[in-house]
């Protein structure tokens, strides 16, 4: 399969809006073969290793893939290869360390997206079609009409509020920018005019996704962060972390979270395993299922779900500015994380990166023929990447 995901400059552009917000190895672990059901074995406290052989994988494509990198000159920090739940390929391109935290960008909306679903699962919200505005009871809203009275806590997760957000490159983010001059955040987002129908089109708007951290702050009386550390990132063993607030002390919802590359990953094999984790449902199946689907046409080619982009392969992802992404591909039981500083022409590298030599990689969900020489050629390509 090759992951077809066309990201036109528009797309490009729009995911710019979430800025303004050692040597790592592949070893050869004791590991169960590809066959083997991975649940039993839960990377809470990490993740275990393996040769890509043991897991289906060909240690020399993914060689290759790191002779690109270097070769390139591609601004990559990070590259974590995750199949059947064990780590393949665990790669930190010098400068960037292991076991350091890095800013995810727009992977943040993805977050609370699950925190909302978490939320409606525990009745703190009655579900997606709750008007927006019933969660502010205490706001006296400004432009307001009937679109507005209309629009949806499922218009907001999809990106289609209707509000004059002017929130992308066309307008220079200008509504991004009053919003943090604004004295309340929430207010002035909630005070934006409509300027067509809740949920008639896409429009980007990281604002969108603040008010989703509001909302979890307002229906569950603590913050995004401390509800994610209670039924999320507590469960999934992460805890090395930094989220920023507003001045309000609302969780900066559409960025500027600082998460290690391998807790990025956990994220998305909870979503691989449709929730559940270490025999507990922490988010619901049918959410998973209902966020990753597309709920609007993004672009010409692109669909959105619940805060995550979706693609008619199968492949969904959360997807940052720079190269920040958490790729999910149920059909290889696989997740891959990279962390980056890209250049605006190089964004579509860990795309091409994927399509080229990862899926490619993925040759068998059976264990493949050990090789010993391609394993130790790639532990050496990661090395390189590693050094000065």
């Amino acid at each position: 399969m090759i992951f077809n995901l066309k990201i036109s400059r528009s797309l490009l552009l729009f995911c710019i809006l979430a800025f303004l917000s050692g040597c790592a190895q592949v070893t050869p672990a004791v590991a169960p073969v590809a066959t083997q059901e991975f649940v039993e074995y839960w990377p809470t406290t990490g993740f275990r290793t393996s040769t890509p052989e043991q897991q289906g994988m060909d240690s020399e494509l993914l060689a290759e893939m790191m002779v690109a990198i270097l070769e390139r000159g591609y601004e990559i920090d990070s590259v974590s290869i995750i199949r059947n739940g064990y780590l393949v390929a665990d790669v930190t391109v010098y400068p960037f360390r292991p076991n350091t935290k890095h800013v995810i960008h727009s992977c943040t909306k993805s977050i609370v997206s699950i925190l909302i679903g978490i939320a409606i699962e525990q009745g703190y919200i009655e579900g997606v079609q709750q008007p927006i505005l019933s969660f502010f009871p205490g706001k006296t809203v400004a432009n307001l009409d009937a679109r507005k009275e209309a629009m949806t806590l499922e218009q907001v997760l999809s990106m289609a509020t209707g509000l004059n957000c002017r929130d992308s490159y066309l307008y220079r983010w200008q509504g991004l920018n009053q919003m943090r001059e604004s004295d309340d955040w929430v207010q002035f987002m909630l005070d934006l005019p409509m300027v067509g129908a809740p949920g008639s089109r896409f429009e980007y708007c990281n604002g969108a996704s603040f008010l989703l951290s509001a909302i979890i702050k307002e229906t569950t009386g603590v913050s995004a962060l401390e509800f994610a550390q209670l039924h999320l990132f507590g469960p999934l063993g992460i805890s090395d972390l930094v989220w920023p607030s507003s001045p309000q002390d609302v969780n900066i919802g559409w960025g500027e979270m600082r998460m290690l590359p391998h807790d990025m990953a956990k994220i998305g094999l909870l979503y691989l395993n449709g929730g559940e984790w270490g025999g507990k449902q922490i988010v619901s199946t049918a959410w998973v299922e209902e966020s990753t689907r597309e709920h609007i046409s993004a672009t010409l080619e692109d669909g959105y779900g619940y805060q995550w982009w979706v693609d008619d392969s199968g492949i969904f992802m959360a997807l940052g500015y720079a190269g920040q992404l958490i790729f999910v591909i149920p059909d290889k039981q696989m997740v891959v994380v990279f962390t980056s500083d890209l250049r605006e022409e190089d964004f579509y590298v860990p795309q091409t990166l994927l399509n080229d030599f990862i899926l490619p990689a993925a040759k068998s969900l059976a264990a493949l023929p050990d090789n010993p020489s391609g394993v130790a050629l790639l532990e050496s390509r990661i090395a390189e990447l590693a050094s000065p």
